[in-house]
């Protein structure tokens, strides 16, 4: 969990969030911090095969505001072929978050 604009996010809710959009296979979240220093939730995910990729990121984040709120979407997406994760199939968000900086 994180703080975003002072209310706690959970990287769960928004990666719940994303993945009920058709396009989004698998989705990750981790904090960021924005040019102000002041973290924000940045996304990694994996597209479902022949998902269409025009304006996807405007309507990720714009899906996610629907869902679950205008504080806790993502301001950055980036669109990654595999997530990495461990031998028993969870996410290693470390691993993210040290690509991340």
């Amino acid at each position: 969990m994180f703080k975003v604009s002072g209310i706690w996010v959970s990287p769960f809710e928004v990666e719940s969030a994303l993945i009920t959009h058709p396009a989004v296979l698998e989705a990750a979240v981790v904090p960021e911090a924005d040019a102000e220093g002041l973290l924000k939730p940045k996304a990694f995910v994996v597209l479902r095969p022949g998902a269409k990729t025009a304006d996807l990121q405007e309507m990720l984040k714009e899906h996610v505001k629907q869902k679950i709120g205008p504080w806790k979407y993502p301001r950055w997406i980036d669109v990654v072929e595999s997530l990495p994760k461990t031998a028993t199939g969870k996410i290693q968000r470390f691993k993210l978050r040290e690509g991340a900086n």
